[in-house]
């Protein structure tokens, strides 16, 4: 009998310290919903809505100035005009006319990584050491792994546009030669030994 007397008490106190909470709760200032976006508008007014504009280069490919790396082995962005080139698709994709390794170089643009291709994990450690960008093991389309076909889904082109948040970001490169260079494929199992 004392310890349903217990029990019953202590679910009055949790109860009444509930209302409390909730009473104090109601006199706090509510956020109004424009202050919970960048655009300071009603987030329920979608009418006449537009993004700000953005004017992305123009640069023909093999013209433009390349991007250092926004950290250390970051995916390259994409330095010259996209425009005819997207969408991409598994069958249609215009990128690999100039980045395939086999023709990167003569034509000065960045080779496909070996990690985008099918055989990357298959090939020997060996051959991953000496490639060079024009190895015989990665030579056409059809070796582009499945879930890599998508260039634009990491390389994106880029604008000159003010952002809406400052970015404090600096990144530390251990190497110099990393800001316009990938070494992933040398530090692939760095730590892993």
């Amino acid at each position: 009998m004392k310890l349903n007397k217990v029990k019953g008490v202590g679910f009055s106190f949790v109860l009444l310290a509930l209302l409390a909470a909730g009473c104090g709760a109601a006199n706090q200032k509510m956020i109004d919903e424009t202050q919970l976006s960048y655009r300071n508008v009603p987030l329920t007014d979608e009418k006449d809505v537009a993004p700000p504009p953005v004017e992305f280069t123009k640069a023909a490919p093999g013209t433009a100035q390349r991007f250092q790396r926004s950290y250390e082995n970051a995916p390259p962005m994409i330095p010259h005009s996209v425009e005819g080139l997207l969408p991409i698709t598994k069958d249609n994709n215009a990128c690999l006319g100039c980045h395939l390794p086999s023709v990167a170089k003569s034509v000065g643009a960045t080779p496909i990584s070996p990690t985008h291709f099918k055989d990357f994990f298959a090939a020997n450690k060996e051959k991953l050491q000496k490639f060079d960008g024009a190895s015989k093991i990665h030579q056409g389309k059809d070796d582009i792994a499945p879930q890599r076909f998508n260039c634009s889904q990491c390389h994106a082109p880029q604008a000159n546009v003010k952002p809406l948040v400052a970015n404090k970001f600096k990144p530390e490169f251990r190497n110099p030669e990393t800001k316009s260079k990938s070494t992933l494929l040398e530090q692939l199992n760095e730590g892993v030994q």
